[in-house]
């Protein structure tokens, strides 16, 4: 009996998405071509999209998944499909992903009885990381479906908060009797009659939201529920208790009926597996654990396991891989384990896709999704309405967007009661110009919704960093903040070091009274005044840094006779134009911050409440001075030719570095032009991503932040080449025994202590690994904490072999070069990774180069031991010390550094005032602090020319205090390394954000990423 025809279908998901008739792009071809349909019998398969209407696709039945999947993201223009999936349910009434690599007449019995599903596959952290409006609008229209479902649980004002959004894209602007017919006849929640007075009050506070910003609004809104992206998989433990898992883009999770009990990172996963219908969670060795190796999980039966470990499997490479993984080989004989494996591309594949594709993108309008036909029920229109934010053009019109990447604010509700909502992207149009009309835009503005953060999700609030332990306590929080504590791997016996400066004790420290500072200053509390903050406290910095440069060493040479005049005009005429113009920008920034925070009566007259219109002028001021940028290496290369012509010059340098106001090594001064651009760059992003669209500083904003990366991508390589020609220059200084370290062709890449095995036993040495020889030292009988080389390992054939099964020794690895083999054990195995990583991908970039020559000895030496540190580190009027060299750092604390996390501490400069507390005192001392080359460095002012003392934070971790430390302050975080423990405290949300992200960069260790972009810095 023939089938009968289906029946009509009053409204095209393509026309609802706002699609033409004409094929789009596949999300999944990388040829922007619909997919190609296998020969053979076709079958015509029903699928139910997300706005609730069916639509018929015909396949040949020899076709993978993946062509019909492809099939429908073509029909709907759909780009980032890569998000989304087909479900259905199989023989065994299962829910399931229909797999794209098997043929889908082996996944569907009767694929003409078989209705599929269009839905969320992947639900991503942040909806700002999806970069299409078509995919937001998707994305919203599941999180609607999930509300009516009950499968997305959530509070009552939560429930109300969203539905008035769906509300206010699908009928627009509220009106009282429009609105209560209307929940009247639509069902929304499960529960939805006592809600429809908060729904409707909800409903009258979005006035002048278009459809596009009621989307970004409602997955605001869901992002932050338990529940989000949660799909439940009955399970009970080994004690048989009931309980559901799920899969999410950080882990598995463990809930119990709605509530999340438990949460395994995949940092924490080392191996998911099932046996029959046991699902096994095999976890990393970690002493600080009170978790089983291996937790058990029993499901209904083996088929369960196998659904949700592919799911775990998929949401892992999707979220976690940089790009899809390779098929395994087939074996011939015998097959072990399942062959199942991620098919298609990951999200960093996609967005790098999205951003970097130069295809056409087809035209999409967000309309509102229902029209009222009855006229008493309708409405005038709004004029908010007549003209709707539209994307179009090239996605390579982006290239002078801002970046995507977004912060997330935090869910600290005010005293009012009225937190702020985060910024729509509606008038960014992902990244695009404004193309609505200028007058749509000055008559609509944007207003912040002040209710969205009632929302009430206890656990938004729970992980907030930014509350000290009482003050969430008084709101029925905990401090759920994680430590970050980097472990020493230094023996646990006390001994004097230099890494810590006894100034930083707690005699004689002059105390300020903070609350009395706070009450008689009423700065402004936006975030975007402590951003231009920043701006001001990093360059007063800088400027400063620029003088050291410019007046002091300039002094010492101007007077030096052996000094060769090229040096001198060299250095007076590339820094002396950037002193006098960044002199005049502080200037101006000083101003505008003032006429900011109010302290004259000026703000009245006009809108001083922005910066981007100061950085926006002065880059461009900054132009004509490029070539001034471009010279900083011929001050590095002249420098060091004078310096080997002259002895005395050369010993002229190193006194000048010994001297107070020289407290990084020379050459970082000299670089600190090229670094700054950097950071300017960094402080514009962080603005853009601030201010909505519509602000009147954002244009501003944007196009100094097109001028500024234009000039950094055009100094990058420079900046890459003068940063290691530095660190050789500066590694030069701690070697002794070297004669030719810097060569042309010579890369740095890591430092750091290893224990070499000998007939001794196990010995500290200091390696330096390059791009073509690895040196090992120890510490040599100097003053001037130099290392004593003992002997090289050309890269050049070189082997590596992990050994701690052949030697005993924990995290030992062998080298194995042409000329000797040399067996060596690391601290940690993190830090046995790290090296072996570097080293592996050093040996392969020595045969793809011809790099320079290995031999690097001057003589051979023999071993010697180094005498241990016998005082801090003090910088006092008379100090003959000079700042701390890292490689020595790394000594005593057995650390280890790579050259591309030394950029990032170059690059990741911070300045400011903060309130420092030790463990036993009672009160705050108020200091000026500057982060840079992994330290931090105290001041009694921001006008002092030295610094009073410093801190080397490689090994200290940075942590959030706990109750029982009873510090009783908001924004506070703790440094620790042993006995030595120091509190901060910051002014704001904002700067306690950034200073624990820039001391997190020195503290924490790098991840996996790290080794590529390694490769990327070496690849200059």
């Amino acid at each position: 009996m023939a089938d009968p025809d289906p029946e009509p279908v009053t409204s095209r998901a393509g026309h609802r998405l706002g699609a033409p008739e004409t094929l789009g792009i596949s999300t999944l071809d990388p040829a922007h071509r619909p997919p190609v349909m296998p020969a053979g019998r076709h079958v015509t398969i029903r699928v139910h999209m997300l706005d609730d209407t069916e639509e018929l696709f015909d396949v040949s039945v020899k076709a993978s998944g993946k062509v019909l999947f492809d099939l429908v993201c073509t029909h709907m223009n759909l780009i980032e499909g890569d998000y989304f999936g087909l479900e259905f349910q199989n023989h065994q009434k299962m829910t399931v992903w229909l797999d794209p690599i098997k043929p889908i007449i082996k996944q569907l019995r009767r694929p003409k009885h078989t209705t599929l599903r269009f839905a969320v596959k992947y639900f991503p952290p942040d909806h700002a990381q999806l970069l299409e409006e078509l995919t937001r609008y998707l994305f919203a229209l599941q999180i609607k479906n999930d509300i009516s479902s009950g499968r997305l649980t959530c509070n009552d004002t939560s429930a109300a908060l969203m539905v008035s959004h769906i509300m206010q894209s699908e009928i627009g602007d509220f009106e009282e009797s429009q609105c209560r017919s209307h929940l009247l006849n639509n069902k929304y929640i499960p529960d939805q009659m006592p809600l429809i007075d908060k729904i409707m009050e909800f409903h009258s506070m979005n006035v002048g939201q278009t459809p596009a910003e009621s989307d970004f609004q409602l997955l605001e809104v869901a992002r932050r529920l338990e529940m989000y992206g949660v799909r439940l998989h009955p399970a009970k433990d080994r004690e048989g208790s009931r309980l559901s898992l799920a899969v999410a883009h950080t882990g598995v999770l463990v809930f119990q009926g709605h509530t999340k009990i438990n949460s395994f990172n995949w940092s924490k996963v080392r191996k998911l597996s099932f046996k029959r219908k046991r699902f096994l969670i095999k976890l990393r060795a970690d002493g600080n654990s009170s978790y089983q190796d291996t937790l058990e999980f029993l499901m209904a039966n083996r088929d369960c396991c196998k659904v949700f470990w592919k799911i775990c499997v998929e949401y892992h490479a999707f979220f976690r891989l940089f790009e899809e993984p390779k098929p395994k080989p087939k074996p011939v004989l015998f097959t072990r384990g399942s062959s199942f494996r991620f098919s298609g591309r990951t999200q960093k594949q996609v967005i790098d896709f999205v951003r970097d594709s130069e295809f056409k993108k087809l035209p999409f309008e967000r309309k509102h999704s229902r029209v009222q036909h009855n006229s008493r029920l309708s409405p005038l229109p709004s004029p908010h309405y007549q003209k709707v934010p539209k994307e179009s053009g090239a996605l390579g019109d982006r290239v002078d967007a801002p970046s995507q990447h977004q912060w997330k604010e935090s869910a600290l509700v005010s005293s009012q009661g009225t937190p702020q909502a985060p910024v729509s992207p509606a008038h960014q149009n992902n990244g695009h110009e404004d193309r609505s009309p200028p007058g749509n835009a000055e008559t609509r503005g944007w207003s912040r919704p002040a209710h969205l953060d009632q929302l009430a999700t206890a656990g938004a609030l729970t992980n907030s960093p930014y509350m000290s332990t009482s003050s969430a306590h008084s709101h029925g929080l905990l401090n759920g903040q994680t430590s970050l504590e980097v472990g020493s791997h230094s023996p646990d016996v006390r001994q004097p070091s230099p890494l810590t400066s006894p100034l930083l004790n707690d005699a004689c420290s002059i105390r300020t009274d903070d609350e009395d500072e706070v009450r008689r200053k009423r700065f402004p509390t936006d975030r975007a005044y402590f951003i231009a903050k920043e701006l001001l406290t990093t360059e007063r910095t800088y400027v400063k840094d620029l003088e050291v440069v410019t007046v002091s060493f300039q002094n010492i040479i101007g007077q030096e006779e052996d000094a060769p005049e090229s040096l001198k005009k060299t250095i007076f005429s590339t820094l002396e134009p950037l002193h006098k113009f960044h002199t005049g920008f502080l200037r101006e920034v000083e101003q505008r911050l003032a006429l900011w925070e109010g302290r004259s009566n000026a703000h009245i007259k006009g809108d001083y409440q922005r910066i981007g219109d100061v950085m926006l002028k002065n880059l461009q001021d900054l132009k004509p001075l490029t070539t001034n940028l471009h010279k900083q290496s011929d001050i590095l290369i002249e420098l060091e030719k004078a310096c080997r012509a002259s002895r005395r010059l050369e010993g002229l340098c190193r006194e000048f570095e010994l001297q107070k106001v020289c407290y990084v090594p020379l050459n970082v001064f000299i670089l600190r032009p090229l670094h700054r651009l950097v950071h300017y760059k960094h402080i514009l992003e962080r603005l853009c991503k601030h201010y909505p669209a519509t602000h009147v500083d954002f244009r501003d904003c944007r196009a100094a932040l097109a001028d500024v990366s234009e000039v950094v991508e055009q100094l990058q390589a420079s900046i890459v080449k003068m940063e290691n020609f530095q660190k050789l220059l500066e590694l030069k200084k701690d070697l002794i025994g070297v004669d030719n370290l810097v060569v042309p062709g010579r890369e740095f890449i890591r430092f750091g202590c290893l224990s070499k095995l000998s007939g001794k036993g196990l010995q500290q040495r200091m390696f330096f690994l390059f791009n073509d020889v690895i040196l090992y030292s120890s510490r040599g009988m100097t003053a001037t904490n130099q290392f004593k080389i003992h002997g090289q390992l050309p890269l050049h054939g070189m082997t590596i072999r992990e050994s701690e099964d052949e030697w005993g020794v924990p995290h030992a690895f062998t080298l194995v070069s042409q000329r000797q083999s040399v067996v060596v054990a690391a601290s940690s195995l993190s830090e046995m990774e790290k090296w072996m990583e570097d080293i592996d991908m050093a040996v392969e970039l020595s045969k793809n180069n011809n790099g320079p020559s290995s031999d690097v000895m001057s003589c051979t030496l023999t071993d010697s031991k180094g005498p241990s540190p016998v005082s801090e580190n003090k910088v006092g009027p008379r100090s003959g010390q000079g700042p701390v060299p890292l490689s020595v750092i790394c000594w005593y604390r057995v650390q280890s550094l790579s050259f591309s996390e030394a950029r990032r501490s170059l690059e990741n400069q911070l300045s400011g005032n903060l309130l420092r507390k030790f463990k036993n005192s009672n009160g705050w001392q108020k200091l000026w602090v500057v982060f840079t080359n992994f330290s931090l460095f105290f001041y009694k002012s921001h006008q002092d020319d030295y610094p009073l003392a410093s801190l080397p934070l490689l090994g200290y971790s940075v942590t959030i205090p706990s109750e029982s430390e009873n510090i009783h302050k908001d924004y506070v975080f703790k440094l620790h390394f042993k006995s030595h423990v120091y509190y901060f405290r910051s002014e704001s949300e904002y700067t306690f954000e950034r200073w624990m992200e820039v001391i997190r960069s020195a503290t924490a260790p790098y991840s996996r990423a790290r080794v590529q972009n390694n490769k990327e810095s070496h690849a200059h």
